[in-house]
């Protein structure tokens, strides 16, 4: 495990956050999930609270990566890093979720996802002072490395990891201990997928209710660095 924290470039340009999407999109979730996720995302985007949020940092502006991931070797960022400091901006950001192409769906690497994302943040060309990963999903990880050793490393590289815990409504017979795992997949996250100072999990009752929850889930992340927001425990 590294053991040394990370250290911005003193060259790059100041942001208040580094924040990269990391969206689950393995074979649960199926294709109308995949748009209320989509959708979700890019309407967060294009959300007047979530601007305002961003405009009241010190610097005004975040950096925002998008990827989806899969299975072990089935990452991809789909809109790399991203300056947002205006509804034009954001607006841009919210278009291209939007129009961008599924990448995969096979098995679920959360343990992958993490480890594409924390590669994502150490090759970014902004400098910030949080490093956060908001990773969304369905169900727990059933392909690669164990997801804790995964979610350890990113902390020991001062990275944040927050969950968008999206719940199945009505188990399938395919997927009903992944989706459903044993304690409920918001507590496995809690156990297993979130950390850092601040950690949370945020929960979606279904993909309906998936664009309220990222749209309180990003306010939290972008304006309130040194806390949870009490709104992020709820119940989307």
């Amino acid at each position: 495990m590294a053991t040394a924290g990370w250290m911005p470039t003193s060259a790059a340009e100041r942001v208040d956050l580094l924040l990269v999407l990391a969206a689950d999109i393995s074979r649960s979730v199926d294709e109308a999930k995949f748009q209320f996720q989509r959708s979700g995302y890019a309407a967060a985007f294009s959300n007047r609270r979530v601007i305002e949020a961003i405009r009241g940092g010190p610097s005004r502006r975040i950096a925002v990566a998008f990827v989806e991931w899969s299975g072990p070797l089935s990452q991809k960022t789909v809109i790399d890093w991203t300056v947002i400091g205006d509804e034009e901006a954001a607006y841009r950001f919210s278009d291209r979720i939007v129009e961008a192409p599924r990448a995969f769906a096979n098995s679920t690497s959360i343990s992958a996802g993490i480890e594409f994302a924390v590669t994502q943040l150490d090759r970014a060309p902004y400098e910030a002072h949080r490093r956060v990963i908001d990773v969304s999903g369905d169900g727990d990880n059933n392909a690669g490395r164990n997801v804790a050793a995964a979610r350890d490393e990113a902390i020991s590289k001062s990275v944040t990891i927050n969950g968008l815990v999206i719940l199945t409504e009505l188990p399938s017979l395919s997927y009903s201990t992944h989706t459903n795992p044993p304690g409920g997949l918001a507590n496995y996250y809690r156990r297993n997928v979130i950390g850092g100072p601040g950690a949370f999990v945020v929960v979606a009752e279904n993909f309906n209710s998936f664009g309220n929850a990222i749209i309180k889930k990003l306010i939290a992340e972008i304006a309130q660095p040194a806390g949870i927001n009490p709104a992020a425990r709820a119940r989307y």
